[in-house]
């Protein structure tokens, strides 16, 4: 059933492509049945299965030469990023409601990325997994491109050329491991039961991981993540942040992990310092930690500060994948969840609510505008997110990051505490940009005249608005009171023998 959440999302592009151009509530609807068609399914696939084993859902001959099926199937991993997909697809949709130029090549091209990224989150054959992953790569340029603003060009081309560099060196890994194995199948289960030569894994893993990891923001190779949540419209950095990126951390986990477990092994020398590819990686995640936090703590703009907290964030993603453990792989998982959820409602706070009323996202000048009181239902919704985004418990980040300390500081303690600095600095950021956007000075009577419109004052916070944030406020707190209904699908897909290489003793 799943499955469908793929067939919908394309169907939904089909649909919005014979719809009438000029009756833009009518493609505004399909896009959001089809939006909340997807997790629907997302979310009875996990309930129905919640630990359950893996479950293939379709798997039909596709090119036989290369031994590739049309191989689509889900453990507890997939489900809970499908939801997490289906909760920002549907929040993206409500976000977007105020769209009105070329509404329906809009929807149509946000429809076939949320298409590829469930058919991603569900490919269990790795030619399968590359053609979903680079569909998904098209679309969002477009979308920044044509409806972004802020060097929308610039950003667009930027992520796409981050986006295809990555893409390459990640072909390189799979055709290098398809050639290896003398099987003639692109199977990931198949190919992840190959013994392939340590020598061969200590320079596919590097290629295939660094090439995952560009999309999910690793520091040195983040800089196309800021610019271009910056310059994409509303509903496309709430993609791009809470799904987009996770297809990044996703490949490193499910593709280059699982297939070169043996690449994270000693050398059995060092450099600089180093000893293996997985010491090189958790000091490059741990600085993306630090500097992301640290550069949003200075900036200027208020998209900004959130582009650069998207860095921050997944570099604790990153560093719960390379503690090769269960504790800190589950809350790497949980935090892909919880960080989609959260900075898509910091996205569309600062996007949609804040910048398309004031037309600025000038912190200096939003401090004198008096948000707080021009904007309540905004103000609030940015200190929930904003506490959330904290990891204050009650919210889904809490438990994660807790998870992906406790494993750093078991399998690398310096760089936990590292990591631990990045959180205290990730307070002050975001305490920060809430005192200066919504709670500085000015009265609403003056903050309303100054948004002056046709209409004489500032529009309200629409319904498609306030049910957005109520979705992605929900599901952050009912991972938060709740964590085991995603923890429990979690850990039952790292027990699997897919993993079974990947965590064996590897924790000193």
């Amino acid at each position: 059933m799943l499955a469908w959440t793929i067939y919908v999302s394309f169907f939904g592009v089909v649909a919005l492509m014979l719809a009438p151009r000029d009756n833009a509530r009518a493609v505004r609807w399909v896009a959001l049945a089809s939006a909340l068609a997807g997790l629907g399914i997302a979310l009875a696939s996990l309930v129905h299965l919640p630990n359950g084993p893996f479950e293939p859902l379709v798997k039909l001959p596709w090119i036989a030469a290369l031994g590739s099926d049309y191989f689509l199937g889900a453990d507890g991993i997939s489900r809970v990023l499908a939801l997490l997909t289906g909760v920002v697809a549907v929040a993206g949709v409500l976000f977007s409601w105020n769209i009105e130029h070329r509404v329906r090549e809009f929807f149509a091209f946000y429809l076939a990325l949320v298409g590829g990224v469930y058919g991603v989150f569900l490919s269990f054959d790795l030619l399968l997994l590359f053609v979903f992953y680079e569909l998904a790569i098209i679309p969002k340029y477009f979308l920044i491109a044509i409806w972004g603003s802020t060097r929308k060009e610039y950003g667009a081309m930027k992520l796409a050329l981050y986006s295809f560099l990555g893409s390459g060196m990640v072909l390189v890994g799979l055709i290098a491991a398809f050639v290896m194995s003398g099987e003639k199948t692109t199977n990931l289960f198949l190919l992840a039961q190959q013994p392939f030569p340590q020598s061969f894994q200590l320079w596919a893993f590097p290629l295939t991981f660094l090439g995952f990891a560009i999309l999910a923001g690793l520091w040195p190779f983040h800089t196309w993540a800021p610019t271009g949540h910056v310059a994409a419209p509303t509903a496309a950095s709430m993609l791009l942040a809470g799904v987009v990126m996770k297809l990044g951390a996703y490949g490193c986990l499910r593709v280059a992990m699982t297939l070169f477990p043996h690449g994270l092994d000693p050398w059995g020398f060092a450099v600089l310092g180093f000893g293996s590819w997985r010491d090189v990686f958790a000091v490059l995640a741990v600085i993306g930690i630090v500097y992301g936090a640290s550069v949003a703590l200075v900036q200027s703009d208020f998209k900004f500060v959130i582009g650069y907290s998207s860095v921050s964030h997944m570099g604790f993603v990153l560093t719960g994948l390379l503690t090769l453990q269960t504790t800190g792989l589950s809350g790497a998982v949980l935090q892909m969840f919880s960080h989609g959820v959260i900075a898509g409602l910091l996205f569309a706070v600062v996007g949609r609510m804040v910048y398309e009323r004031t037309h600025t996202r000038d912190l200096a000048q939003l401090e004198g505008m008096g948000l707080g009181r021009a904007m309540p239902f905004a103000a609030v919704t940015f200190t929930v997110a904003s506490v959330a985004s904290m990891g204050l418990p009650g919210f889904s980040g809490f438990v994660a990051e807790l998870q992906i300390l406790l494993g750093a500081w078991q399998a690398f303690p310096a760089l936990a505490l590292a990591a631990g600095v990045g959180v205290v600095i990730g307070v002050a950021f975001i305490l920060r940009a809430l005192q200066k956007a919504f709670l500085g000075g000015g009265d609403a009577a003056g903050a309303r005249g100054d948004f002056a419109t046709g209409a004489g004052t500032m529009a309200s916070i629409s319904l498609p608005e306030r049910l957005g944030s109520a979705l992605l406020i929900g599901a952050s707190l009912a991972v938060g009171l709740y964590p085991r209904c995603l923890l429990d699908p979690i850990v039952s897909a790292l027990s699997t023998p897919l993993f079974h290489e990947l965590l064996k003793g590897s924790v000193p």
